[in-house]
């Protein structure tokens, strides 16, 4: 039980990690984790048919690999594209609480994909049980968060198009 704890510590703490350190722009991430979750929800019903559309050898896949990949497909695209895009030392800092969300999110939508063995040694942990009661508040305050992000880099982008102009 301690070993699957760790786990589930590390899969909210590695992201978070990773998109402050590489300065990844976390909000954008975040909509792309919606998109993911979009893409599993109404592309991956139909798993069987688009396996083997995409490819008709992989018989192999798994229906929980394919919506995994559908779910982190956006989302490492998206982090590969945004790399060191924050800038400023004030807005790493900032960038940190949409990046929270990231990773709790993320892990919320991925443990109930994952294989049924996993999925419920990961949901009868008291870590699991607390974060997934407060979903509902992770989900609207990570929602809030980017998008104020988002906006308040639209300001500074106008702003240092404006100081151009001007000399």
């Amino acid at each position: 039980m301690i070993t699957s704890d760790l786990l589930l510590i590390a899969a909210f703490l590695i992201p978070v990690l990773l998109l402050v350190t590489l300065r990844i722009n976390a909000a954008l991430v975040f909509l792309s984790l919606c998109l993911g979750y979009v893409l599993v929800e109404f592309v991956a019903n139909d798993t069987d048919s688009l396996i083997n559309f995409i490819a008709p050898d992989a018989g192999s896949v798994s229906a929980s690999t394919l919506r995994l990949t559908m779910l982190f497909l956006p989302v490492i695209l998206t982090a590969v594209i945004m790399l060191f895009s924050v800038h400023g030392r004030l807005r790493v800092i900032i960038n940190a609480l949409p990046a929270t969300g990231v990773s709790v999110l993320g892990v919320l939508l991925a443990v109930p994909l994952l294989t049924p063995t996993l999925s419920s040694t990961a949901q009868s942990l008291a870590l699991w049980q607390q974060v997934n009661r407060a979903q509902a508040f992770i989900v609207g305050a990570s929602a809030l968060i980017s998008l104020l992000f988002l906006w308040s880099q639209r300001r500074s982008a106008r702003k240092m198009e404006h100081g151009k102009h001007r000399h």
